[in-house]
């Protein structure tokens, strides 16, 4: 089926004005947009009534991996001007980056960032460049001195003090994303004490969201597109937690894309199993869901395979009409914008 598919078929146009470059005052206060693919409808709603939406004995399960601030300014040795992204941390002195640069450094070129930091580019793997960092700090404590919050590309602005805050979930623990799991950053404490006081169960899993999320699907057609790797955990407590609420008549309700992607690649077979890996699953029409019955997600870039995911989801047609849908009703857009939650079609 994906070979029969157009990257053209995911396409729609959104004025400028709907992407959301901003949050707003409270996390709860955005918009909610039910999609229920079983009946073909959808909802305006707004996120301070999630918690109607479920019952006791549901199951959330969250993304708790910490954004990094993996943006960092430099320059070579030449002088020449260096804007770099840690893509990947991988190791306690070592990352992958991309970089931007008038004349891209070769392996042995030296760095300085920020200038503090002495880092040597070691390699090349593909388009990310392998970076040695100064070995008195670890990488992510360089970062977190020097680096800055990694805003989107569509969000045009630069990152300031009250991102550090909102562009993070308020249960972030486990650090190495260089983009937030932005259907997280919804709730706060207040909304996630709501849901456990009506018996609604939460589990959280680890994906470190790459930069290759924002990228755009550029071939033709799905087929030909080489899905970005990312690294995942799944708990023991997730896995069991996962099992007790099917045992127990209880929906499976995965926040973001990126907490689907994770427990869907855990169970390829259809049995989820505990454990670290790496996913480079590709979901779009046609898939079979083994694990997800839910899916609280953002709004998703055009041509973006996020936006094919949540077709697979819900449908394509009816996918398509409830975006056209909150295109006109003024939804905000993306990151920082409104929410929807889908109910799986099959």
């Amino acid at each position: 089926m994906r070979a029969l598919m157009k990257t053209s078929d995911f396409d729609y146009h959104l004025p400028d004005a709907q992407i959301a470059r901003y949050p707003l005052a409270r996390r709860d206060a955005s918009r909610l947009l039910h999609v229920d693919a079983v009946h073909e409808i959808y909802t305006d709603r707004l996120f301070a009534e999630l918690p109607g939406l479920f019952r006791a004995g549901d199951l959330l399960v969250f993304n708790d991996t910490r954004v990094i601030k993996a943006r960092l300014y430099g320059e070579k040795s030449s002088g020449g001007k260096i804007e770099a992204l840690v893509e990947r941390v991988l190791g306690e002195h070592e990352a992958l980056l991309f970089m931007r640069a008038s004349k891209s450094p070769k392996p042995g070129a030296q760095i300085r960032f920020a200038d503090a930091i002495a880092a040597e580019v070691t390699g090349r793997e593909g388009d990310l460049f392998r970076v040695a960092f100064d070995p008195a700090r670890t990488v992510l404590e360089w970062l977190e001195q020097y680096g800055a919050i990694p805003l989107p590309p569509y969000i045009d602005r630069t990152a300031d003090a009250s991102d550090d805050a909102r562009y993070q979930t308020v249960y972030a623990r486990n650090p190495g994303a260089v983009a937030a799991p932005t259907a997280g950053l919804h709730f706060d404490e207040a909304m996630l004490a709501a849901l456990r006081a009506l018996g609604v169960e939460t589990a959280f899993v680890t994906l470190h969201v790459g930069a290759g999320t924002f990228q755009p699907v550029r071939a033709e057609t799905l087929a030909e597109h080489v899905m970005h790797s990312e690294r995942y955990a799944i708990p023991e407590t997730t896995r069991t937690a996962v099992q007790a609420a099917r045992q127990r008549g209880g929906r499976v309700c995965a926040v973001g894309t990126t907490s689907l992607r994770a427990l869907e690649s855990a169970a390829h077979d259809g049995t989820l199993r505990a454990g670290e890996g790496e996913t480079d699953l590709f979901i779009t029409p046609g898939y079979r869901f083994n694990v997800v019955e839910r899916l609280l997600t953002n709004f998703h870039l055009p041509k973006s395979t996020l936006l094919m995911l949540v077709s697979a989801f819900g449908g394509s047609e009816l996918l398509r009409q409830a975006y056209a849908h909150a295109v006109t009703q003024q939804y905000r857009f993306f990151s920082y914008g409104d929410a929807m939650l889908i109910e799986r079609r099959n």
